[in-house]
């Protein structure tokens, strides 16, 4: 397998494993011309990191902090028309990956997560998409700081 070297926002220079490459076709919202990304995890921290980061391959000032947003709401169910999701290929349990950003502002008890856009993507064919979803229940600005102190309990973190 090809290895790229990429540069990121918040890892420096990175050798990426070609098959980690992750093509939007329509890019991602505000940022339409970039087209090729990947997931990063930041794992410095000793043991997994909840949150990860969609990193642009074309523009590596662009790295979107992300958290799967069943972490943060275990019932998220996104109302989702199946024709923005059919150029991804044959989606199921298995290959499906479904991230929200985040914004973590200078008060940690702040920190939401968007469930209005996720971003779709398909493990197998490496394809993604950001959609707005349909439902009306889910925000723009999900307060998730309660949450993300119940996981830590959850695992025996301070």
């Amino acid at each position: 397998m090809k290895k790229l070297l990429i540069k990121t926002r918040h890892f420096g220079e990175v050798d990426l494993d070609e098959s980690k490459i992750i093509y939007f076709e329509n890019g991602i919202m505000g940022f339409e011309n970039f087209k090729r990304y990947t997931v990063l995890y930041d794992s410095q921290e000793g043991g997994e990191s909840n949150i990860s980061w969609l990193q642009s391959l074309d523009e590596p000032a662009l790295a979107l902090p992300v958290i799967s947003p069943f972490l943060i709401k275990e019932d998220y169910n996104p109302v989702i028309e199946d024709e923005l999701l059919n150029p991804l290929g044959l989606l199921n349990q298995e290959n499906t990956v479904v991230l929200v950003t985040i914004t973590v502002p200078k008060d940690i008890k702040k920190i939401s997560a968007n469930l209005k856009a996720p971003f779709i993507m398909n493990a197998d064919t490496m394809k993604g998409c950001q959609v707005i979803v349909d439902n009306n229940d889910y925000e723009i600005k999900h307060y998730f700081y309660e949450r993300l102190q119940e996981l830590k309990e959850a695992k025996g973190v301070e």
